[in-house]
């Protein structure tokens, strides 16, 4: 991990806990003085919040530490756990919401009206929180930090809820029916757990060594191709590590070539692919004589398969 990574992410954490601290107290204060029991619920999920941002910042130092013989390949796989914990407690956080707003829907409790400063104390909270949310999202872009990226889904969660608690609060005071605000509040939580459930899809998926984008492959067998004396690139795996990728691959070359002419051709291999995507950790060729029938080969991935596996 480079130390500028490695800073911004620790900066963006303290960012985040630090506006979440802010608005925790402010909406938790402001809620039992409005006697907007949405607002107090509302404050204490961004207090929840803050043990999200503790975590970024903890694993932002665990993946600083250079690889050693017990990790040789270094700590960045723990973004990936880091933003999986992130998503489960997201889900906590539209599970308890759910329950509790269920609870209130099936008791046919009515509420109160609350004061109007909980209006004006939810409005501060969407800006606060659509502007780190925002922040987040750049900076998780920028560094490619699926942990940041988790978070910053979080923070658009807590817009999501602010909303709710805003639109409950004018349709309170408007129709002077406040069962609808929990009803808002109700649908919102589903959607919460939809996001955590695909942010938990996606970090397995990297954990299990899988791929987003599998056009990768294609572009590594490209890049073979522009090589000469590089023939028939197959076995390719490609994995991430945080931000960086692992590609491993077989090549065929002319058995009647030297090794030092074999090990150019692999060393320009290994550039070109470099060249083409970006952040490459590491690169293995493993040269193979032309014609050599491997077709029994079950790992990797080979030009068969993405022609059988290309949209038509």
């Amino acid at each position: 991990m480079t130390k500028s990574r490695e800073k911004s992410i620790i900066r963006a954490s303290w960012i985040a806990i630090v506006s979440n601290a802010l608005l925790s107290v402010l909406k938790i204060i402001a809620g039992f003085l409005s006697g907007s029991m949405a607002l107090v619920a509302d404050g204490i999920d961004s207090a929840g919040d803050i043990l999200g941002s503790v975590i970024t910042l903890i694993t932002a130092r665990i993946i600083s530490r250079p690889p050693n013989i017990k990790h040789p390949f270094g700590y960045d796989k723990a973004d990936t756990i880091a933003s999986t914990l992130l998503a489960f407690l997201i889900f906590f956080a539209g599970a308890q919401l759910a329950i509790a707003t269920f609870e209130r829907i099936t008791s046919g409790e009515q509420g109160v009206l609350p004061a109007p400063i909980a209006v004006i104390v939810v409005i501060i909270s969407i800006i606060g929180k659509q502007l780190l949310a925002h922040y987040l999202r750049k900076t998780g872009k920028k560094i490619d930090s699926p942990m940041l990226l988790a978070n910053a889904k979080n923070m658009q969660n807590d817009v999501l809820i602010s909303l709710a608690v805003l639109v409950g609060l004018v349709i309170t005071h408007v129709f002077d029916y406040p069962l609808l605000d929990v009803i808002t509040a109700f649908v919102v939580s589903f959607w919460i757990m939809v996001v955590a459930i695909k942010i938990i899809i996606r970090s397995s998926r990297e954990l299990m060594d899988g791929l987003d984008d599998p056009g990768i492959y294609n572009t590594i067998t490209m890049a073979v191709g522009t090589i000469d004396g590089a023939h028939n690139p197959h076995r390719i795996r490609a994995r991430k590590m945080a931000h960086y990728y692992m590609i491993a691959l077989d090549i065929e070359i002319d058995g009647r070539k030297s090794l030092n002419e074999a090990h150019e051709i692999a060393h320009r291999v290994e550039d070109e692919i470099k060249k083409q995507i970006k952040n490459v950790y590491d690169i293995l060729i493993h040269v193979e004589p032309l014609g050599d029938d491997r077709s029994n080969e079950v790992f990797g991935v080979s030009p068969h398969d993405l022609l059988k596996n290309s949209p038509e």
